[in-house]
């Protein structure tokens, strides 16, 4: 549990200064005023850094005042917990942190269906914390309602909406596993990067910016729609800060379905994706028939931004998003250095 000084003890160390003061030299004056200044500082601290009652989703929970035993049902989370150095706490993760990350992780840890996770065996493991993604309820369901019942504290993550959201969660992640200092700092470097990368983005001219497509599937005969980023998602709002215009940034639907169609006559600048699936992705997006004459097939603007950056919202959102500038504006963007190159 964080330390707190107490009312009593905090009075009676303003009385002491004052007592000192009265017939103090400088230096004595000097001292108390610094003691005092520590004394407040200290309480502060330990205010900031008291313990979440709530996870980011809203739901109260209690957070153990010791965390040695992690279970993390997000990849993003999982990402973020190896770069706190504390990935050897695991006891267990999702499917895709194993699939993304394995080779950092534990040996032989188990891996569950974020959709359908296995609550008795998770249950079995005694987990001090699990973290999970709001993805897992997207369906209206409680899949980790018995863990919850077994008084396990269990914080949900929704997906970030906003750029400052991915902030607000590394630093909750670390309130609640003791590792606020480096947790702080990484949020700091994060916000930092972020607010560089917007500048430099609100510096170029309006008719200068490029139109952007950002795709995260690519269109086939068997499934000719394609799936991007609409209104409120921290992905469009990456594509707008780095000076560019996302070309769904309209879409009242957080991850909008495109016809082909309409992709075409959209006549993106650039066309970016994360797809992971399609085999070449950028070539055969540039050999798609019907998009002969879209803009950024012409001119062969098409890019692939790593899935795992940019997808997943912690700190390394940031790596995608200058990424995504170099690729549109490399001379403005030019010397841009990523805080968390790996």
């Amino acid at each position: 549990m964080k330390k707190k000084w107490s009312v009593v003890a905090l009075s009676a160390m303003m009385m002491a200064a004052a007592a000192m003061c009265c017939e103090a030299s400088p230096k004595q004056t000097e001292n108390t005023e610094a003691a005092a200044a520590w004394a407040a500082e200290t309480e502060a601290a330990a205010a900031d850094t008291a313990l979440p009652s709530k996870d980011p989703a809203g739901n109260e929970i209690t957070v153990p005042e010791k965390v040695d035993k992690i279970i993390s049902m997000a990849p993003s989370v999982t990402r973020l917990l190896i770069d706190l150095g504390i990935s050897d706490k695991l006891v267990g993760v999702d499917t895709y942190s194993e699939q993304y990350y394995g080779d950092e992780l534990p040996e032989n840890l188990p891996a569950y269906d974020m959709m359908q996770p296995d609550n008795e065996s998770i249950v079995s493991l005694k987990p001090d914390i699990v973290f999970t993604t709001g993805m897992s309820s997207s369906g209206g369901t409680d899949v980790y309602a018995a863990v919850r019942a077994a008084g396990i504290c269990t914080a949900d993550i929704p997906s970030a909406s906003s750029l400052d959201e991915i902030g607000e969660s590394i630093t909750f992640v670390g309130d609640c596993t003791g590792t606020q200092a480096k947790a702080e700092a990484i949020s700091r470097d994060y916000s930092s990067a972020v607010a560089d990368i917007k500048k430099i983005g609100d510096g170029i001219p309006k008719e200068e910016r490029k139109s952007v497509l950002y795709e995260i599937s690519t269109p086939t005969s068997d499934s000719p729609a394609i799936y991007s980023a609409g209104k409120d998602t921290y992905i469009t709002e990456a594509i707008t800060d780095i000076g560019a215009v996302s070309l769904t940034a309209d879409q009242e639907d957080a991850w909008p379905s495109i016809s082909e169609e309409a992709a075409i006559a959209m006549n993106p600048d650039v066309i970016l994706t994360t797809d992971n699936y399609t085999k070449d992705v950028v070539n055969t997006l540039l050999s798609l028939t019907g998009w002969e004459n879209v803009t950024a097939v012409k001119n062969k603007d098409v890019y692939y931004i790593d899935a795992n950056l940019l997808n997943q919202p912690n700190q390394h959102v940031v790596s995608a998003m200058i990424d995504m500038a170099k690729d549109i504006y490399p001379e403005a963007y030019d010397g841009m250095e990523d805080p968390f190159a790996q």
